[in-house]
């Protein structure tokens, strides 16, 4: 098992999980996030106005929201999941966001206690 972490835009939420949802991986967990890449944070990235405290020189911002998705998946999944994400929120512009793989040793249903594939299907 796997566990697929992708950092995306906020406004690519949506049809992130309708597409990951019709792949048969409705199960995910998302988080509001702030982080910024490379580019130390763009204020164009969001479409609101920015309060000057949250600006710095330059143009940019201390931080941009994003939204942290993660969901467990079989090994051989993680291609496809990987796909479908890159495939609905790649732009090709900065701030398209990150996609982490990490090694899952075990998963535990508390209810039913089911271990690993059951856990998590």
């Amino acid at each position: 098992m796997k566990e697929v972490m992708a950092i995306i835009r906020p406004k690519q939420m949506t049809r992130t999980k309708e597409v990951l949802a019709v792949l048969g991986f409705p199960a995910l967990t998302a988080w509001r996030v702030l982080g910024r890449g490379k580019q130390k944070g763009l204020a164009g990235e969001v479409s609101f106005e920015v309060h000057p405290k949250l600006m710095k020189q330059g143009g940019g911002m201390k931080f941009v929201p994003k939204r942290l998705i993660s969901l467990v998946v079989e090994d051989e999944d993680v291609p496809l999941v990987v796909a479908a994400i890159i495939k609905v929120n790649r732009t090709g512009e900065i701030g398209d966001g990150r996609i982490f793989v990490c090694p899952v040793d075990d998963a535990v249903r508390i209810r039913t206690q089911e271990r690993s594939s059951e856990a998590i299907s």
